[in-house]
Order: C-alpha cells, then sequence, then structure tokens
C-alpha cells in the first residue's frame, strides 16, 4: 500500500510543495495519454487509495470525487491526443504531459515524484519511483486522477465510434479491438504511428 513516506523525507530533505505524477494510456492504440500530476497536504493518509490498477473502476470512480472535491489537495491533469503522440512519439507525449501537468500546478512544485524512470530534459527537480503508484500517495491519486480521465474520454469516443467498442477495451489491443480495426480501418482517434494501426494502413493502401 502507498504511504507518505517519500514525501515526508523530501520534506525533510528541505522541499516544501512535492506532487506526484503518473500516466495512463501508454500502450492502447487508440485516445489520448492522460498524465496527472498531485500536491497533497501534509500528514494525508488514506484506507483505499492505491495504485489505480489494483482497483475497481467503481472505487477509482469514487476516489477520482473525492480527490478532485478536496480543497486541500491540488491537481491538474493533461491530455494528449492521437495527432500530437504521432508527431512526437508516445514516450515523448508522455513525457510531455508529464512536464505540463506539474508546470500547471499553482504554486509551482519544488520537487516531483514520477512515476518510473527519470524524465530527460525535465523543468522541475525530480525523484524516479518504478512502480511509485503502489508507494507513494502523491502518485497514486495521480494515477487515479489520469485513469478516470481518460476512461471517460474513452467511453465519449465510443458514442462517436460505436463499431470498436471503446467502452469495453479503452483503445488497447484486444482481439475484438484489432477485429473491428480490421474490419473498418482506423478512425481518427487511432494512432497512426502504433503498429497495428500503421501495418493496416499500409494493407489497405
Amino acid at each position: 500500500m502507498p504511504t507518505l513516506d517519500h514525501e515526508n523525507q523530501l520534506r525533510r530533505e528541505g522541499f516544501r510543495v512535492i506532487a506526484g505524477v503518473d500516466e495512463a494510456g501508454r500502450g492502447p492504440l487508440a485516445g489520448p495519454v492522460t498524465v496527472a500530476a498531485v500536491v497533497l497536504p501534509e500528514g494525508f493518509t488514506h484506507e483505499v487509495l492505491n495504485d489505480s490498477k489494483q482497483l475497481t473502476e467503481k472505487k477509482r470512480e469514487r476516489l477520482y470525487e473525492e480527490i478532485t472535491g478536496d480543497s486541500s489537495i491540488r491537481w491538474h491533469c493533461c491530455v494528449i491526443e492521437p495527432e500530437e503522440i504521432d508527431r512526437i512519439n508516445i514516450l515523448q507525449a508522455t513525457w510531455e504531459g508529464m512536464r505540463r501537468s506539474a508546470l500547471a500546478l499553482d504554486p509551482r512544485p519544488d520537487v516531483v515524484l514520477i512515476d518510473g524512470k527519470p524524465v530527460k530534459k525535465y523543468p522541475l527537480h525530480q525523484v524516479a519511483l518504478v512502480k511509485g503508484d503502489s508507494l507513494s500517495f502523491s502518485i497514486a491519486a495521480a494515477s487515479i486522477i489520469a485513469k478516470v480521465t481518460r476512461d471517460r474520454i474513452m467511453l465519449r469516443l465510443a458514442d462517436e465510434y460505436p463499431q470498436y467498442g471503446f467502452e469495453i477495451h479503452k483503445g488497447y489491443p484486444t482481439p475484438k479491438h484489432l477485429a473491428a480495426l480490421k474490419q473498418h480501418g482506423p478512425c481518427p482517434q487511432h494512432r497512426r504511428s502504433f503498429g497495428p494501426v500503421a501495418q493496416l494502413e499500409l494493407d489497405l493502401g
């Protein structure tokens, strides 16, 4: 379960505004990648908050409302659209989201706890934590916001493009999604730079 141990250690080192950053949607063939940054108050604790992948959709939704509705918690979520992902690649798009989401916070963080590996050319002091969403409350909260934001976007896209089943697989390359992609071809929300989509466009061309 996550704790505030990493945040508290950074406070002992003199950092005051500490943000957790996490993303959702690096692997799908369609839709955006979303990146959230969250600053929790000192002494924050929670009995349920955890890595979003460890929670049910219902719990994530409830936690999202709780976190975003708490005036003592500061947060921002960035949405990087498929067009930008295709232009700069998914890794660069994720890193760009991690920059934008943290820089959008007011006041600006002194240090950022990032889930995963260090981000190159990051504009703020960073501490990278592998599996950070299961270690840090700040990163776990960011993972909830990023995941719920993206899932809600994919549900809206499912209404717009009902033939793909986005409401079920959220754009990930499941057999059903790949079959629909083959049958209908890609839509404007598909990532052209991703292998299965690029190959299909070559085949169709």
